[in-house]
């Protein structure tokens, strides 16, 4: 009987991963229009790439499409991780037929770079690339920066699932059960809703600030999921303009806060949801704080003609990082004093939970500071009783030890890959931006990874597509499956 349950088990999770995988196949449809439209050549490859990504997911899901079984939400974590690894694997297909041409190593670093919205690179001459091959990378930030999961959820019915468990296991930040509409597939459509105006506004605001029609869309598909790609190797620093900049500032600002107050915004027609919300304003202030710093760094070490461009950059260079998006103006890893580290230390932080950032979240860095600082008042006060609070709320005793553990873990996680790097044979330095620029998110780094990836060996780049996906999916998600109390039925 325990057998079989176990066999049903794994059928309705390879039923809904076929699905899943059938839906990826759609990607390469909107880039294959683009190619057709142009004459490119990449058009046989998106075809191709389309065909088998729906044929994988035809054999997964085909002998299996009658199975019904209630998942719990272990399985919710099984299957969101073997999504992301599954997805990164079939949307490699287009980068390894047709140009750039990179090795499948490559390209898999890519598609996993552009999913998981870290913006990391192995590409250089983005300029000279086939518009289809540019906006499908673009079209991998924009899928993963609401979430490929999440979108089944809320479009794909028919997985018969409740949908809590995937969501659950999708959703960043400490407090994934809170829910914005009664049932959560209404709830995922209304993210996806708020996250498709938000990337419309954006890139009718590029494009009326200068950019092309394409460059426009591309960039908003990764502003808005705080991915970083670009379609030229420059990224903003190809048109170094102020008034580009300044949209950027603030619509990567926007993709760095809870969409549920968005969704809240556009529902009720009010902003007081962001005006009385604790964590936004830790995020903002953070953010001050860090880009005066920085700035600070520019203007004493003479690296800008004026105090005004010194701004520009160091606060368009401050909301990049922290928001782990990683577009960038003249890099920043040859600015002097602190800047550098300060700006990869801020990406640690990342954005508020529930935006499409990468980074621990300002929620739990507020809380586990927080409950520092309790436990220095319980020092000198024993007898005391002092409460951690976010917002004039008591957070439960349950989430602090959830958030301290979870901070734990991506710390401990964060050491071993550096570790893993160091073993690749890389300098010191190289390995901990490495490990800060996939683990949070960001994309570019320091020293070897500065500009791209390109030149780490093929090892690193399987650790580095390993550490994308562990940060996208919060450490817990991943790390949960090679514990063995997670197979026990």
């Amino acid at each position: 009987m325990a057998v079989r349950r176990v066999a049903r088990r794994f059928q309705a999770i390879q039923r809904i991963l076929g699905a899943l995988v059938g839906l990826t196949s759609l990607i390469s449809l909107p880039p294959l229009v683009i190619a057709l439209a142009l004459a490119e050549p990449s058009a046989t490859a998106f075809f191709d790439s389309f065909l088998l990504a729906l044929a994988i997911g035809f054999a997964l899901w085909f002998p299996v499409r009658h199975v019904d079984y209630e998942l719990r939400l272990r399985d919710g974590f099984f299957i969101v991780t073997m999504t992301w690894v599954v997805v990164g694997l079939v949307t490699a297909i287009p980068f390894v037929l047709t140009a750039p041409h990179l090795s499948y190593t490559d390209a898999v670093f890519e598609s996993v770079s552009g999913i998981t919205t870290t913006g990391a690179t192995v590409i250089v001459g983005l300029d000279e690339l086939p518009r289809s091959v540019l906006f499908f990378r673009q079209s991998l930030n924009f899928i993963g920066g609401m979430g490929i999961v999440i979108l089944a959820v809320a479009i794909l019915p028919m997985l018969r699932v409740g949908g809590m468990q995937l969501f659950r296991a999708e959703s960043t930040g400490p407090q994934k059960d809170s829910k914005l509409t009664p049932r959560i597939a209404d709830t995922a459509k209304a993210l996806w809703a708020v996250y498709a105006a938000l990337n419309v506004l954006c890139a009718l605001a590029y494009w009326a600030a200068g950019m092309s029609f394409f460059d426009a869309v591309s960039h908003a598909m990764a502003t808005m999921a705080t991915g970083g790609f670009s379609t030229h190797d420059a990224s903003f620093g190809y048109w170094d303009s102020p008034v580009l900049d300044i949209i950027a500032i603030v619509f990567m600002a926007l993709g760095g806060i809870n969409f549920g107050l968005h969704f809240h915004a556009w529902k009720r027609a009010t902003t007081m949801h962001y005006v009385t919300d604790s964590e936004l304003r830790s995020y903002l202030t953070i953010m001050l704080v860090v880009a005066l710093a920085v700035t600070a760094a520019l203007w004493i070490g003479n690296t800008f003609d004026s105090l005004p461009t010194a701004l520009r950059h160091g606060v368009f260079q401050t909301v990049s990082n922290m928001t782990t998006t990683g577009f960038g103006t003249t890099g920043f890893s040859g600015w002097p004093l602190y800047a550098p580290l300060l700006l990869i230390m801020v990406s640690f932080v990342g954005g508020s939970a529930g935006s499409t950032a990468g980074g621990m979240k300002v929620a739990r860095v507020m809380m586990v500071v927080r409950q520092g600082l309790r436990e220095v008042k319980q020092l000198v006060h024993p007898k005391g009783q002092f409460l951690v609070k976010i917002g004039g709320k008591r957070v439960s005793e349950s989430i602090v030890l959830s958030v301290s553990g979870f901070c734990t873990l991506y710390i401990l996680s964060f050491l071993l890959m550096t570790l893993l790097f160091a073993a690749t044979g890389v300098d010191v330095v190289t390995a901990f931006s490495a490990t800060a620029a996939t683990m949070n998110n960001l994309g570019p780094g320091l020293a070897g990874v500065a500009a791209n990836f390109r030149d780490m060996s093929d090892l690193s780049i399987w650790v580095s597509s390993f550490a994308m996906v562990l940060g996208r999916l919060e450490v817990f998600s991943v790390l949960v499956l090679f514990s063995p109390q997670f197979w026990r039925e």
